[in-house]
């Protein structure tokens, strides 16, 4: 590669997050005509087209791919090196993107955007789907947080236990089989509706009883936890889920949740990030923060599950 002006290396890093140059533009406080014509000296100095576009956003080619793979993390430590004023919770205005999925979002997004809001107002926070790639996310650099079940083996990647996640049956309160125990049989033979984030119709509770020789029916699946409430008040559905996701709605009495008739263990939940950020203030402070969250809940929902007792 020609003798190249770091200012491009740091463009075309923002341009390969962000997939956009209006994004990137934004990312870097810089007008899109700007970065436009830093492309085009990218792609004069390099010789390659570097990005093509793609729907609404751009694709890289495969030599812009390999550039990026080869220097986003020099990148990442020059930046760090360079930053010479300490993170400041009250006057940043970074963009932090977090992988997780809806049923994380819906246990963390609410408090940690209160937090956020008398905290550190000029944070931006933005999810990114998660259907359990936490690790590619994170060695291309596309989010500087997984939230979710981690199970990579990436020794670049680090990862703390937020909580564990055991599952309960859930259903309306005034479901046929609220007021009596919940057997197993009475468990199989019911009408089950099954969050699948992939729209497989099998889940971690399907692979279990599979070992054992049972089955039941998947009647109805979905791909958002957001939506079960729902289907469940106005049904006699039942579902199995990890309780601090359907916490708050048991609490309301929307839901009663109820322990399963067989032993299931339950995903733990982590928070994973690359090596390359590990000195990152601003992205330590967030982890603290998820961490704080997650403690101040968990002690609540063990109690709340060491008191369902089968009826």
């Amino acid at each position: 590669m020609p003798r190249t002006d770091l200012n491009l290396l740091l463009i075309f890093d923002a341009i390969m997050q962000e997939q956009s140059i209006t994004a990137a533009a934004d990312r870097l406080a810089m007008t899109q005509p700007s970065v436009s014509n830093a492309v085009a000296r990218m792609r004069h100095q390099w010789q390659d087209p570097l990005f093509v576009k793609q729907g609404r956003g751009l694709k890289a080619t495969p030599y812009a791919e390999q550039l990026w793979q080869q220097t986003r993390l020099a990148l990442g430590d020059i930046q760090q090196a360079l930053q010479s004023e300490p993170f400041v919770p009250a006057r940043s205005q970074r963009t932090f993107r977090v992988a997780l999925s809806d049923g994380m979002g819906l246990l963390l997004w609410p408090r940690l955007n209160q937090l956020l809001e008398r905290e550190a107002p000029g944070i931006n926070l933005h999810a990114v789907p998660f259907q359990a790639n936490g690790e590619t996310l994170l060695q291309q650099a596309e989010v500087d947080l997984v939230a979710d079940y981690y199970a990579g083996r990436d020794n670049q990647i680090e990862q703390v236990l937020l909580f564990d996640n055991p599952f309960v049956c859930l259903h309306r309160p005034d479901h046929p089989l609220a007021q009596q125990p919940l057997t197993l049989e009475d468990y199989l033979h019911a009408r089950h509706l099954l969050v699948s984030l992939t729209g497989h119709a099998q889940g971690a509770v399907d692979r279990y009883l599979q070992q054992q020789g049972l089955t039941r029916r998947i009647a109805v699946t979905i791909n958002s936890f957001a939506s079960v409430p729902l289907l469940l008040a106005q049904s006699n559905l039942i579902t199995t889920l990890p309780y601090p996701v359907m916490s708050q709605w048991v609490e309301q009495g929307i839901l009663q949740a109820r322990p399963l008739p067989f032993p299931l263990g339950g995903a733990p939940i982590s928070l994973a990030w690359h090596r390359r950020h590990q000195r990152d203030q601003g992205l330590a402070w967030l982890r603290q923060q998820i961490q704080q969250l997650c403690q101040q809940q968990q002690m609540h929902w063990q109690q709340a599950l060491d008191q369902l007792q089968p009826r």
